[in-house]
């Protein structure tokens, strides 16, 4: 399957979260936190601005980002239910190299 965001929308596969603390504890994945870096995977055109002039896109597919951890929607992609986000370009926060 083939997704294409509209607009300024970012698809983007979340990373794993940390499994372990830095002292070594081992968390259970009800203690995990929502990870708020992934690499985006596929982007829209852009925003089209009030005066109808399109506004380009910052992030491209490959990109490592991080992204407000409340925001975008979650959504399952292909056949061993990938979950990833869809969230707008504004609610990336950096590009992270």
């Amino acid at each position: 399957m083939k997704v294409t965001p509209l607009f300024d929308n970012v698809l983007v596969a979340p990373l794993e979260a940390e499994t372990k603390t830095a002292s070594g504890i081992i968390l259970p994945d009800s203690a995990k936190e929502k990870p708020q870096i992934g690499v985006v995977k596929a982007v829209g055109k852009g925003k089209i601005g009030p005066k109808g002039d399109l506004h380009p896109m910052v992030v491209k597919i490959g990109d490592k980002v991080m992204y407000k951890k409340w925001g975008g929607n979650e959504i399952k992609m292909g056949a061993g239910a990938e979950e990833w986000t869809l969230i707008s370009q504004e609610d990336i926060l950096a590009i992270v190299s």
